[in-house]
C-alpha cells in the first residue's frame, strides 16, 4: 500500500515512512545511553565523526556526544564540529526571511501565542498583500522565503495558499511552507504552485507531552503530523525541515535523540531531498505558557555540536528566537540556515501590522546586520542557491 493510498486515514503511520522507522528506535534507550556515557564513549563518537555509519551508530554517538561527560569536554566537542561543518558545508550560512500570512487559528495548544483560546488580534493577508510583504523582502536580498500561517483550514485553506504560492513563486527562487499539514495530492498542488520546501515541527516527540499541549484541532493527532514529511517528499518537495520546541517535555536530550532519529529517518528514506533541522527554545507569547525546563546555552552549544557530528551532513537552522550574540557563536559549530530581521505576526515588513506575534524574537538585528555579522567571522552569507528552469 503506498503513501497515496494511506493519506485518508486518521491515525497510524504508514509503511515504509521515514516515520514508521522512527517509531521503531528505542528512544528510552538511547536516553539511557546518554546516562551511562563515558569519556570512552565521547572518544569514539568524537573519532568517528563524519563517517559513513549505520543508523544505530549515529544515534549512540549522538547519545554519547550529549552526555555529561561530553559536556565537561565542550570545547573539544565545538572544535570538531566546527572542522566537520567546514569539510562539508565550507564557510556558508544560508539566510531566509518568515512570511507570516496569517494568525487565525482553530487548533488549542497551550504553547503557542496564535492558540485559538487567546485573545488576539487576528489578521489574514490577502494576496495582494502578501505579494507586497514578498516584494518587501525581496528588496532586502531575501532570495528564500518561509511562508508562515496558524492553523485554520477555511480561512488559510488550500486554495488560499496555492494562490499565495503562485503569486510570489516568480520573484524568488526558493518558498517554504510551515503551515497547517495537508494530505499528498494538497502538497502536490503547492509544488506545481511553486513551492519547494516544507518544514513540520512535531513540536514535543513524547506522546504523553503532545497530548497535554495540543488540546483541540486536527493537531491533535501525533501520527499524522509526524507522517507529514513523508507526504511531503513524495509529493515533491525537495527539502524537508523538521525540529522539536524546547520546554514543551522536561527532558531536552530526549526531545535531541527524537529529533536525530527522525532526520536519520529521513535522510535515509527521501535520499534525494535536503534535511534540515531545528531545535528552537520556548519564548514569551500570548498565553504565558511556562517551559517545563529551561535549557541552559551550554547545552544548547553541546546540541548543536552533537547534531553536527552524529549527523554530517543535515542543515541546521537556527531562528531569531535566540539571541544574537548566541546565534554569532554557533555559526562555526554546524548552522547552515538563519532568520534575519523576522516578523513573527502577518504582515511588518512593508508596513507596520497591528496583528498579534506568535512569540518575541531575541536577535532583531537587520538582515544587513546579520550578514555583516556572518563576514566578519569569515563567514558568506547566502542569498541564493537555486534557480528553477
Amino acid at each position: 500500500m503506498t503513501l497515496v493510498e494511506l493519506e485518508s486515514r486518521p491515525s497510524g503511520l504508514p509503511p515504509g515512512s521515514a516515520a514508521a522507522a522512527l517509531a521503531e528506535v528505542d528512544v528510552p534507550a538511547l536516553r539511557h545511553m546518554v546516562d551511562v556515557a563515558r569519556d570512552a564513549d565521547v572518544d569514539r563518537a568524537l573519532a568517528r565523526a563524519g563517517r559513513a555509519l549505520t543508523g544505530p551508530q549515529r544515534l549512540a554517538d549522538m547519545a554519547a556526544l550529549l552526555s555529561d561527560a561530553a559536556t565537561a569536554r565542550l570545547e573539544e566537542l565545538a572544535a570538531a564540529a566546527h572542522a566537520l561543518t567546514v569539510r562539508r558545508f565550507g564557510r556558508t550560512v544560508h539566510l531566509f526571511a518568515p512570511l507570516y500570512v496569517s494568525n487565525e487559528c482553530v487548533s488549542v495548544c497551550t504553547y503557542c501565542g496564535f492558540s485559538a483560546g487567546n485573545d488576539i488580534a487576528r489578521r489574514t493577508l490577502d494576496v495582494d498583500e502578501v505579494l507586497a510583504e514578498a516584494r518587501c523582502l525581496a528588496e532586502r536580498g531575501f532570495r528564500h522565503l518561509l511562508l508562515v500561517s496558524g492553523e485554520h483550514a477555511r480561512i488559510v485553506s488550500k486554495d488560499y495558499l496555492v494562490a499565495c504560492v503562485e503569486a510570489i513563486a516568480p520573484l524568488l527562487p526558493t518558498l517554504s511552507i510551515e503551515v497547517q499539514v495537508w494530505d499528498t495530492g494538497t502538497y502536490r498542488r503547492l509544488v506545481e504552485a511553486g513551492c519547494d520546501g516544507l518544514v513540520v515541527y512535531q513540536e514535543t516527540y513524547d506522546r504523553a507531552t503532545y497530548a497535554a499541549t495540543h488540546l483541540k484541532g486536527k493537531k491533535r493527532n501525533h501520527d499524522w503530523r509526524l507522517a507529514a514529511p513523508d507526504r511531503g517528499a513524495e509529493a515533491g518537495m525537495r527539502r524537508l525541515g523538521i525540529g522539536a520546541l524546547l520546554g514543551l517535555h522536561p527532558d531536552w536530550r530526549s526531545e535531541a535523540l527524537a529529533v536525530a532519529a527522525h532526520a536519520h529517518a529521513l535522510m535515509h528514506r527521501w535520499w534525494r531531498t535536503e534535511v534540515t533541522v531545528a531545535l528552537p527554545r520556548l519564548r514569551p507569547a500570548a498565553g504565558d505558557y511556562e517551559p517545563a525546563v529551561a535549557i541552559a546555552d551550554r547545552h544548547y552549544v553541546q546540541l548543536v555540536c552533537a547534531l553536527r557530528l552524529s549527523l554530517a551532513d543535515v542543515g541546521i537552522s537556527v531562528s531569531t528566537r535566540e539571541p544574537g550574540w548566541l546565534r554569532d557563536g554557533l555559526i562555526p559549530l554546524g548552522v547552515t540556515l538563519m532568520s534575519a530581521g523576522s516578523h513573527t505576526e502577518p504582515g511588518g515588513y512593508a508596513a507596520p501590522s497591528e496583528a498579534e506575534p506568535q512569540f518575541e524574537i531575541s536577535d532583531d538585528r537587520t538582515p544587513e546586520q546579520v550578514a555583516a555579522a556572518l563576514r566578519s567571522r569569515g563567514y558568506d552569507p547566502v542569498w541564493k542557491d537555486w534557480q528553477r528552469s
